[in-house]
């Protein structure tokens, strides 16, 4: 029997070996891995890797939504950051191919994108077309505070958010509403209980945590790394407004136990003086947003909001405050302008400042500048007769938005904090027979105008 050459057997095995190898590697990429989710074409640019894997989620997820004719437009802070600095250039570039992938391919875990969700019908057959490229999917469903009321709290639930999963990037959808007060709203990625919070770090999201509060906004479609995109026509407009847009929804179920306590004014008088403080607020919104002036609801109109989720009947005015930093000396002629006489101007700009207009009949627009120290804020009252001077107290706040009354408005986010610095911890009390010099919780004398001081700090109508 011939003697076999021992260098002849391990050259086979070698090859059978790689052969062997090489199947699998193709098996690999052409069937197992389309199956997952984490097969790319080429590279795009100088990127490969996790930064090509990114652009190559983002352009599969956009081929998604355009085969359902589903528009969403990008709010990812990170990138609109990054195209902001080129706006311009993006703007005008021409649609031919990028020579590198600067913005989608950038570090990240998430690519955010909103819906609006009157575009849509939410049909079923988007997710499973997603399915069948390899996507994940996690819907993610909230009570809808638009059928929330005093009669009825049931709240049909929503689709608040999306997250499509591919390989290793993640797509987040963000459901906006239109609400009543003409603006956009999207809801808190709250996890039911039986859900995977390991489906994705739900905790770096940028839109999730709290409710948030937009203007509609002017879209414009952009190229971006090759990519037809929707994107807010001015982004730093957009990424400033996303940084203030905390939202507060009223306590409606807190209203409705406030009520049963005491019963609710339905007197013609009560109805009159709310229809007539709603149109004096609505004025007051749309004069200082015209002036870029921003302002909150203070005083017993914030009472009421919180309290009740109405206007105070017996109040007979509408109260707003704004720091003192943002004051204009516009702010009286535009008032004017707008048929509001101004009624009385006490303090000054340096001091204790308050204005007063006159609404229709008898009600009335007071208006509080606040002035910010150390370790609280305060603002300033006077007595015309005597000169004495006032002060009322509050912890330092934020602000956030609301809807009031059909108006998207500003209201201190800390409203319990605000609430019991000025009516104390029986806040939840009505209370008719109110006097502004002694009966507020967080008041406090403040010393006497000089008389020489008195006609410009003192000054009525």
């Amino acid at each position: 029997m011939q003697k076999i050459n021992r260098n002849v057997v391990l050259a086979l095995l070698s090859l059978t070996s790689l052969v062997f190898l090489l199947f699998q590697l193709c098996y690999y990429k052409f069937y197992l891995s389309q199956k997952n989710g984490a097969a790319f074409s080429k590279g795009r640019g100088s990127h490969s890797g996790q930064d090509s894997t990114r652009w190559h989620v983002v352009r599969k997820f956009l081929g998604l939504i355009s085969s359902h004719n589903i528009p969403v437009y990008l709010i990812d802070p990170l990138i609109l950051g990054l195209v902001d600095k080129d706006i311009e250039q993006i703007r005008s570039s021409p649609d031919g191919p990028s020579p590198e992938c600067k913005y989608f391919c950038a570090p990240r875990d998430f690519t955010t994108f909103a819906l609006l969700d009157k575009t849509w019908k939410h049909d079923a057959g988007l997710f499973r077309t997603a399915e069948k490229m390899g996507f994940q999917w996690l819907k993610i469903i909230n009570k809808d505070p638009r059928l929330d009321g005093m009669d009825d709290l049931s709240g049909m639930e929503i689709p608040l958010h999306y997250i499509f999963k591919l390989a290793s990037h993640a797509i987040h959808l963000v459901v906006f509403y239109e609400r009543s007060g003409n603006f956009l709203w999207h809801g808190p990625l709250r996890l039911k209980q039986h859900m995977d919070r390991k489906f994705v770090p739900f905790r770096k999201l940028h839109f999730g945590r709290y409710p948030g509060a937009y203007e509609k906004p002017e879209l414009l479609l952009v190229s971006i790394d090759d990519l037809k995109v929707q994107i807010p026509k001015n982004p730093s407009s957009f990424l400033e407004e996303m940084s203030h847009s905390r939202f507060l929804e009223c306590r409606y179920r807190e209203a409705r136990a406030f009520f049963q306590l005491y019963p609710d004014d339905a007197s013609l008088d009560a109805v009159e003086f709310r229809k007539k403080a709603k149109s004096l607020l609505h004025l007051a919104a749309l004069t200082l947003n015209n002036l870029g002036v921003k302002f909150w609801l203070s005083s017993g109109t914030c009472l009421g909001w919180f309290r009740q989720c109405n206007v105070i009947p017996h109040s007979k005015d509408v109260d707003l405050g704004i720091f003192i930093r943002d004051y204009k000396a516009d702010i009286i002629p535009a008032f004017q302008k707008a048929g509001l006489p101004l009624k009385h101007k006490f303090g000054k700009v340096e001091d204790s400042l308050e204005l007063s207009f006159q609404g229709e009949g008898d009600v009335k627009l007071d208006i509080f500048f606040f002035y910010e120290e150390d370790d609280h804020i305060w603002n300033g009252g006077t007595q015309a007769k005597s000169g004495k001077k006032f002060k009322y107290l509050f912890p330092k706040f934020t602000l956030c938005w609301t809807e009031f009354v059909e108006l998207k408005v500003h209201v201190p986010c800390e409203t319990l904090q605000y609430v019991e610095a000025n009516y104390g911890p029986e806040w939840k009390v009505p209370v008719k027979a109110w006097d502004w010099k002694s009966s507020p919780f967080n008041v406090q004398d403040n010393g006497i105008w000089p008389i020489d001081e008195w006609d410009n700090v003192i000054q009525i109508y």
